[in-house]
């Protein structure tokens, strides 16, 4: 239970400490004195909302801190999850805190380490249950009845068991459908994936080749002027021009004069040694020229063989990807999928026996949730009815209709008898019916009952639920 509460800067309150004891606590006052922004503080601090909003005007952040002792009924899963998550520092107490600043930023410690909020929500959810203004409204949705009735029941267990094969059977049939629609497309789709992996593998692409290819295609199509600059870069270096000297006679000339130069004044040896290395750079391009000059090709049939490589591959992305590399990944998805095809049969028959098992296992969970839901029905009824005459409504009547709707494509729940539809809940469909006063039928409660009615009977099922609860807050 809480057994204290200390708020900072939230809203209206400047601070505030609260000690509480066992038993019902009641804060009164009049509007705006903010009794509801006790409650909104221990929803922040357990996972609510916790917006820039709820900071006191001129302060930099609100903080709300709780210390909770661990209830007895639920104290099993409370440590588990704290244990798990690293969190445990004392068996008996917990203490939880959350900030909010005004950079919207919030952060939350349980036990003094930073926690998730969705972890906050989860260990709140053992720890306190709050019930705002209007949430009786939400007994005005029928589908709520169910959890209503499960949570008085506390079929929790029995209830996660049955959505655990639930959901195996759902993957199960939405695999089977699919196996099934791509055996009745088979002929048509082997076909055509047949025939695009082919034309893929065919052509026996390779990640980098394009790249390669058209540096190629450049230089076999600018072959003559590629060849034309490397003569003349070679006739520069060792031929000259009519009016002047080729460039490595002029640098022979640099060198016998540096020479002759560092003869005299040795300190200019190192321009010399110098003019030497740059003679030498001079024929290591003369060479790689000559090299160059050597490769270059002219030759219109490989122009012609790489301009239809490229198109090739230009087709082959336009029809299965950007780039070679998702071309590549097409045509091992598409063997991947011919690969399923040629298995689907045998796939077929061995998800058609999964499912019949999951379904018989799946009635089996949902034959036993069905019967605690009946069992608590009456016993949900008999309790809220008493509850009512305490609130002035001593002629009431209420019931909880649980009802099944046949389906031949539903589940078999004992053996020979008909098929009922089924969800994520089970085989029941619950509605809660009223007869508000004495000498009514009973009648379902969303049509009928008035707006004190409704609030006087979620009164009722949260006294109810509150002693079928292990909640202690």
């Amino acid at each position: 239970m809480l057994s204290e509460l200390r708020i900072q800067n939230f809203a209206i309150i400047e601070s505030l400490e609260l000690t509480l004891k066992a038993g019902l606590t009641t804060f009164t006052g009049e509007t705006g004195a903010g009794k509801s922004i006790i409650l909104d503080a221990i929803t922040a601090l357990l996972g609510g909302k916790a917006e820039p909003t709820f900071i006191r005007s001129g302060a930099e952040r609100a903080s709300i801190e709780g210390v909770f002792l661990i209830p007895h009924n639920n104290r099993e899963p409370i440590l588990n999850l704290l244990k798990n998550e690293d969190l445990l520092e004392d068996e008996e107490t917990i203490l939880i805190s959350r900030e909010i600043r005004q950079n919207g930023r919030s952060t939350a410690r349980v036990n003094g380490h930073s926690v998730s909020v969705g972890l906050l929500r989860e260990l709140g959810s053992y720890l306190v249950d709050i019930h705002g203004q209007s949430e009786h409204l939400s007994l005005l949705n029928v589908r709520q009845h169910l959890n209503l009735l499960d949570r008085f029941a506390g079929v929790q267990e029995v209830l996660a068991e049955y959505q655990a094969v639930y959901r195996q059977l759902k993957h199960t049939q939405k695999e089977l459908e699919h196996l099934r629609q791509s055996e009745r497309d088979a002929a048509r789709r082997t076909d055509l994936l047949e025939y695009q992996a082919r034309e893929i593998e065919e052509a026996r692409l390779q990640p980098e080749e394009e790249e390669t290819l058209r540096q190629e295609r450049n230089r076999l199509a600018n072959a003559e002027n590629l060849s034309s600059l490397a003569q003349e870069a070679l006739g520069l270096l060792d031929e000259g021009l009519p009016d002047s000297p080729a460039l490595t006679d002029l640098l022979g000339q640099l060198i016998t004069a540096l020479e002759g130069l560092a003869r005299i004044d040795p300190a200019q040896q190192r321009l010399a040694e110098q003019a030497l290395t740059a003679n030498e750079m001079l024929a290591e391009i003369a060479r790689e020229l000559r090299r160059y000059a050597d490769s270059i090709e002219f030759n219109p049939r490989r122009l012609e063989q790489v301009e239809e490589r490229l198109d090739l591959i230009h087709r082959l992305k336009r029809k299965y990807g950007g780039s070679i590399e998702a071309v590549l990944a097409f045509a091992r998805t598409a063997r991947e999928e011919l690969e399923t095809i040629a298995h689907a049969t045998e796939r077929i028959a061995e998800l058609e026996e999964k499912e019949n098992l999951l379904r018989n296992q799946l009635a089996g969970v949902a034959g036993r949730l069905s019967q605690m839901r009946q069992s608590a029905a009456g016993q949900l009824a008999g309790a809220v009815e008493t509850e009512l005459a305490d609130l002035n409504m001593a002629g009431a009547r209420f019931s909880v209709d649980l009802r099944t709707r046949p389906d031949p494509h539903g589940l078999n729940l004992n053996g020979g008898g008909e098929a009922l539809a089924f969800d994520e809940n089970g085989v029941d469909q619950v509605e809660f019916l009223i007869a508000p006063n004495p000498g009514e039928g009973l009648k379902p409660l969303v049509k009928i009952a008035s707006g004190g009615e409704t609030s006087r009977l979620m009164l009722a099922l949260k006294r109810v639920l509150t002693q079928a609860d292990s909640i202690p807050t």
